[in-house]
């Protein structure tokens, strides 16, 4: 599933990632497992309720990897 990421539409940072979820536009939500729960734990609410998956990430490095940049990243969201 991380696959995609390198080649589906997709947004990545937490306000992004938000912002989707809110427009409703998220279809799933990757999040990097040693993220700060700061940033977190507010989409993995908003994701339970509005019923959207989350695939957790072993590390925020191997997220950005997975979206073909350079940084590491703390979230990331498919697009419908």
């Amino acid at each position: 599933m991380l696959e995609k990421l390198s080649t589906d539409n997709k947004v990545v940072g937490a306000k992004q990632v938000k912002r989707a979820i809110e427009e409703k536009s998220a279809e799933i939500v990757f999040i990097a497992e040693d993220a700060d729960k700061k940033i977190t734990i507010d989409i993995e609410k908003m994701c339970k309720e509005k019923s959207i998956d989350i695939i957790y990430v072993e590390t925020m490095d191997e997220l950005g990897d997975a979206c073909g940049i350079d940084v590491s990243a703390a979230t990331a969201a498919l697009l419908k």
